[in-house]
């Protein structure tokens, strides 16, 4: 897969994810295409790890599922680190 083909994965697994997630998510487009890049990353590093494969085709259902499942950890722990700041 290409550069911008890998782009194009992990801004549109991060969408999904933000979609996935309940509630409100601060960070734009840049924020969840970074957000997307990263859990593509996570994704294919979990599925070579757990199953021997990681990110192959642009188009596979495997590559996909890999990617959102990695950008929904890495949004979680995105919500966990910058969390709602309340103000009294």
């Amino acid at each position: 897969m290409g550069f911008f083909g890998f782009l194009l994965l992990g801004l549109i697994a991060g969408a999904i994810a933000k979609l996935i997630i309940p509630g409100r998510q601060g960070g734009g487009w840049l924020i969840t295409l970074v957000l997307g890049v990263v859990g593509a990353l996570l994704g294919g590093f979990i599925g070579g790890a757990i199953f021997g494969s990681g990110l192959q085709e642009f188009f596979s259902i495997q590559t996909w599922l890999l990617a959102i499942v990695g950008s929904i950890i890495v949004l979680l722990i995105y919500g966990a680190i910058t969390g709602r700041k309340r103000v009294r």
